[in-house]
């Protein structure tokens, strides 16, 4: 499943254009304006949104907090299908649009 959580996490990287992937100690730092806003490690991606998106973000299945702050959130899906695919895009995109809007 790890392996699949990465490529989506690629494909939508290269899709909303404008990333930087850099390899760290854990995985991989997906930057945008030199903000880092998503990472992959493992089995699972953690994403940067807003505290209070990610406070509701927490609330859903396979979601929890983590340790990068109250604006992230971390997503391990314990099985990999439609639904966790739709939730990880649509937080990527998010985070993808936060991290580039020049507000943080």
């Amino acid at each position: 499943m790890s392996a699949e959580l990465g490529q989506v996490v690629e494909t939508l990287a290269t899709e909303a254009g404008d990333v930087t992937p850099t390899k760290t100690f854990s995985g991989t730092e997906y930057l945008r304006h030199g903000q880092a806003f998503a990472a992959v490690g493992g089995d699972a991606v953690e994403l940067r949104l807003l505290a209070d998106v990610a406070e509701a973000a927490r609330r859903t299945p396979d979601a929890s907090s983590s340790a990068r702050g109250d604006e992230w959130v971390r997503f391990a899906p314990s099985a990999w299908d439609d639904h966790a695919r739709d939730r990880l895009e649509a937080w990527f995109r998010v985070a993808w649009r936060f991290a580039g809007d020049g507000s943080r």
